[in-house]
């Protein structure tokens, strides 16, 4: 995609945006559904089912996903797209990439061996290898305007109120 195939797509839309706001505003959803004979929940994609359960290194086996790998594979989703986006925008060609996330989990706290250990990630490291002829200018605006609108990158970054609903029982 070219730079004004990518101006022309969003502009219908940063206009709507501007004159109306609230159409801005749009409710993501994601559901889940608890295993019945092992400790997993099975979420519907919208592309794929994946079945989360126990890391390994909290007792289970390792054939299901990690909700914290998947964590970490929205963030590089996220910023793989918005960097592509970005890139687009500013005319920086890229000739391949690559977009990496580790980080840094204490399982103690998750286990409730140690109160003081946090329970999450305590460090998320997010990195680009790019292939590509841009100047250090270019590739450090790349890099803020990425960091700027990648939505899971400024959710972790500063987080959202976030509330748990109250239990619901079923009849």
């Amino acid at each position: 995609m070219k730079s004004g195939d990518l101006k022309a797509l969003q502009a219908p839309l940063k206009s709507a945006y501007r004159n109306d706001p609230s159409s801005a505003v749009i409710t993501l959803e994601a559901e889940g559904v608890l295993g019945e004979e092992s400790i997993s929940c099975k979420v519907d994609t919208g592309k794929a089912l994946v079945e989360a359960g126990l890391h390994p290194a909290t007792g289970g086996d390792g054939s299901f996903a990690c909700s914290g790998d998947m964590l970490l594979e929205a963030l590089v989703a996220c910023a793989g797209v918005t960097l592509k986006a970005v890139a687009t925008a500013l005319e920086i060609e890229l000739r391949g990439g690559k977009v990496r996330a580790e980080g840094d989990l204490d399982f103690r706290g998750t286990l409730g061996v140690d109160k003081a250990a946090p329970v999450g990630f305590r460090d998320i490291r997010l990195e680009f290898d790019l292939d590509t002829d841009a100047g250090e200018e270019q590739l450090q605006s790349l890099l803020k305007l990425t960091e700027r609108y990648c939505v899971v990158y400024q959710t972790l970054k500063n987080s959202p109120d976030l509330t748990l609903a109250p239990l619901l029982k079923a009849g």
